[in-house]
């Protein structure tokens, strides 16, 4: 059957099944209870049918039960059944969400929603039925990222391309943003002309050419063949018009353009379409996604009826009182305001620490206290709980904090901080420096970056390793010795060799003689000066040189180099990474550290706490949520800023609003007065976002001194970095404000320029590996126990509650140092 006898098969049979409905009609007009509990907002939403409709759905405000009941309706009154009706979601897990919802709806449903799904697969579902206009195949390939990369590699090659200076993940995302944007190669325009060296338009045209031969296509075709089909072909376009009556669109606000045009023309004629969405939480920019596609919906449909849900049923009054003081400092935005039935609650906690490691460790005892109970509050699980952080580097800080103290956690949105790829690959190189006989930590960077070490002279290292039982270090150096290895590989392997010889002696001390004290007499009665051996000061401190080793092994260059969106992160991760190694005395501590607190977790514990960026904590809800690292330049991103102007900064607060929007009952939003990069202390402004939050519903902690007169190296009154916003958001003295000067008032009248030590931290600096087997320590999360082995600084210790538990010795006191 072809697409249009199946097209005419399908009136015939929705036109027989709307007589059977219509016999039917009096029956169903009792069968409303899915109207039941609904508030106004959502029953206006539910029962406005025809037309266009904006449901302008702010955060925790039921809109997918609203949906959800609209479906039922349009259904029970008549005026669709399920297979005439489009329901577009973003995810699949949201697609599955609604069918769950559905079905638990106070409807009888006859048959399931066939076209409910996400726009790539609802798009694959059409183009299968299309694909000869486009020059497919219906059984085309959908290809995933890996053989999409494959493939242009392939052609940059072809091109005598440098792919180290023009790599071929750029061009992806290049490709990517066009598609997102609609364009096909034919349609781009001038400004896009220099891209990619200006051979970007020419490869994106051989690539779509590849394709075709192919017979396959990437995630950006579905849609963009779709609207390139629409677009040509007016009795395709007005066919699917016919067989969708209503629209439905969820998550309007994160719409790129092909699929704003894509559901534009679905919608041209009959403009029944209701899009569901919040402005206010648009926030993947970065993406693709246009907030202007949900800001002019009554525009592109005159006559828009526009409905605002506004009844959250999941904060408290403090909490959306605090998220709608900050948002409304966006100019670009429909406007809504959020209210609850419930009360008013505890109000948003504000609170400033010294530095970083602080606030981590300040964060783990609120959630312990959480736990037990606080504040007259009832006892929270792990699983109640979730800190929130602009990126992804700050994670470091508390998976070290609650490794240590035996917490459960969890990432969500990726992998653990030392279990992401690029920190991996620097650890190795860590360990390769510090014993050269690490053969596994050799097999992850010999090629990393690339050097043209391939499987074959991999296996040419293994083999002559094996033959001579040596690491593969040394099996390396014999091999090149012998020329078993020649060209590009041969010299790339022994600069890294060279490399790993030259970091060891830089990061080892020396031993030097150096005259006693007092001078000696020789056996010929001559006084002469005695010697003695000693280290002296190694070349380069650790840290030093764990910066010199990422870059001169080329390893922060090639992602450096690396233009996909990933890149930037993971070079914030590194520099984090190599942040964590200022409390440490060597390399071999801190991967002793690592190496221990990782075997420490328990991937078996019932209940975690969530930790994960913002981003990714769009959708979600927590009754406890921590929202640390709020300076600016770390959040607002001074990244997004610069790239992006007022726009980036608007951006930034939706996305200040959605963190804040997560708490259910308590909000605790904190910062750091200084951080400390590359062993240097830099102080810190707090956010702009942090003196847009209405005091009446803020509960200010700071401790005393943290701000005080003369206080950090900054002066509050000046400007603080060219930004590229309006003079008007460049200005400091905004920090003059009421909101500012109330955080001045908590401050004391002693300034600090670096931050100070805790009791708690000065303790565990003074415990190094000084311990006997069976002394009494102490830990502060174990409590008491009996050293029972010692390894360097790695300990076993038998704690009274807890059991034997292995520790690096700077974590623990002895027991009679404790003072109390």
């Amino acid at each position: 059957m072809s697409s249009f006898d199946e097209f005419d098969a399908f009136e015939g049979a929705s036109l027989s099944a709307r007589a059977m409905m219509a016999r039917d009609h009096q029956s169903d007009q009792g069968n409303r209870k899915y109207l039941d509990g609904l508030n106004p907002a959502q029953l206006e939403a539910v029962q406005q049918l025809d037309g266009p409709v904006l449901m302008l759905a702010g955060a925790g405000t039921g809109k997918t039960r609203a949906l959800m009941a609209r479906v039922a309706h349009l259904i029970t009154c008549h005026r669709a059944n399920a297979s005439q009706i489009l329901a577009v979601t973003f995810t699949n897990k949201a697609a599955k969400e609604m069918q769950v919802r559905l079905q638990n709806t106070p409807y009888d449903m006859q048959e399931p929603i066939r076209w409910m799904g996400t726009f790539h697969s609802i798009s694959a579902k059409m183009l299968r039925r299309h694909a000869e206009l486009v020059g497919l195949k219906s059984n085309f390939t959908i290809l995933d990222t890996d053989d999409q990369l494959r493939l242009l590699k392939q052609l940059v090659a072809a091109a005598n391309i440098d792919d180290k200076r023009w790599p071929a993940r750029q061009l992806a995302s290049l490709i990517d943003g066009w598609k997102n944007r609609a364009l096909t190669p034919e349609k781009l325009p001038s400004a896009d002309a220099g891209a990619y060296n200006n051979m970007g338009g020419t490869l994106y045209a051989q690539y779509q050419t590849r394709l075709k031969e192919l017979n396959a296509v990437d995630f950006g075709d579905l849609l963009l063949h779709m609207v390139t089909i629409f677009q040509d072909n007016p009795d395709i376009l007005a066919n699917y018009q016919r067989w969708f009556r209503y629209i439905l669109v969820d998550e309007y606000q994160d719409t790129n353009v092909a699929q704003y045009l894509w559901l534009r023309l679905l919608a041209s004629a009959h403009k029944n379409i209701c899009c569901v969405g919040d402005d206010d939480q648009s926030i993947y920019g970065w993406r693709g996604a246009e907030v202007g596609n949900i800001l002019r919906f009554e525009k592109d449909f005159p006559g828009a009826h526009v409905v605002r849900l506004e009844q959250n049923y999941r904060s408290t009054g403090n909490i959306l009182a605090a998220a709608s003081s900050v948002i409304r400092g966006n100019k670009n935005r429909l406007g809504k305001e959020l209210w609850t039935e419930a009360d008013m609650g505890d109000k948003v906690r504000l609170i400033g620490h010294w530095d970083g490691e602080e606030e981590a460790r300040w964060i783990g005892e609120e959630v312990e206290a959480m736990q037990r109970g606080t504040r007259g509050l009832a006892p929270k699980s792990l699983e109640d709980m979730a800190i929130l952080v602009r990126a992804s580097h700050q994670m470091r800080a508390f998976e070290d904090r609650f490794l240590t103290i035996g917490l459960p956690y969890r990432v969500i949105g990726g992998p653990r901080f030392y279990e992401r790829l690029e920190i991996r690959d620097a650890m190795a190189y860590f360990r390769l420096v510090v014993s050269p006989d690490d053969d596994l930590a050799f097999e992850r960077i010999v090629n990393t970056p690339k050097r043209g070490l391939g499987n074959v002279a991999q296996q040419k290292i293994q083999t002559c390793a094996r033959a001579n039982r040596v690491s593969l270090v040394e099996g390396a150096r014999i091999l090149l010795e012998e020329k078993g290895i020649g060209g590009k590989g041969a010299k790339e392997l022994a600069t890294l060799l060279d490399g790993l010889d030259r970091w060891r002696k830089q990061g080892t001390a020396p031993i030097v003689e150096v005259p006693l004290d007092d001078d000696a007499v020789i056996d010929d009665g001559a006084t002469q000066t005695a010697m003695r051996l000693q280290e002296s000061a190694p070349e380069l401190n650790h840290v030093e040189l764990a910066q010199v080793i990422l870059d001169e092994s080329g390893y922060t260059a090639m992602w450096q180099n690396d233009k996909t969106p990933e890149a930037p992160g993971r070079l914030e991760n590194l520099k984090e990474l190599v942040k964590a190694l200022e409390s440490f005395d060597n390399l071999q501590g801190f991967l002793e550290h690592v190496s221990l607190i990782m075997d420490n977790e328990s991937e078996d514990a019932e209940q975690k706490i969530s930790i994960m960026t913002l981003h990714a904590a769009k959708g979600l809800e927590f009754p406890a949520v921590f929202l640390p690292g709020w300076e600016d330049g770390l959040f607002p991103s001074q990244r997004s800023m610069d790239e992006s102007g007022l726009k980036g900064l608007e951006e930034e607060r939706r996305l200040a609003y959605v963190g804040i929007t997560r708490a259910e009952e308590i909000c605790t939003i904190s910062f750091a007065g200084n951080r400390r990069v590359f062993g240097q202390w830099q102080s810190q402004l707090p956010s702009r976002f942090i003196d847009e939050l209405s005091e009446e519903n803020v509960e200010v902690l700071t401790p005393p001194g943290l701000y005080g007169h003369g206080g950090g190296s900054r002066d509050f009154g000046g400007s603080f970095g060219q930004s590229g916003l309006e003079q008007s958001a460049m200005r400091a003295d905004a920090y003059n404000s009421p909101g500012w000067k109330r955080m001045q008032s908590r401050a004391g009248q002693y300034g600090t320029s670096q931050p100070k030590e805790s009791a708690s931290s000065a303790i565990n600096l003074t415990a190094e590996s000084s311990f006997m087997v069976g002394e009494r320590v102490f830990h502060q999360k174990f409590g008491y126990g009996n050293v029972l082995a010692i390894e360097g600084e790695k300990l076993s210790v038998g704690f009274d509650k807890a059991g034997e538990k292995k520790l690096v010795a700077r974590f623990l006191s002895k027991a009679n140092d404790i003072p109390f």
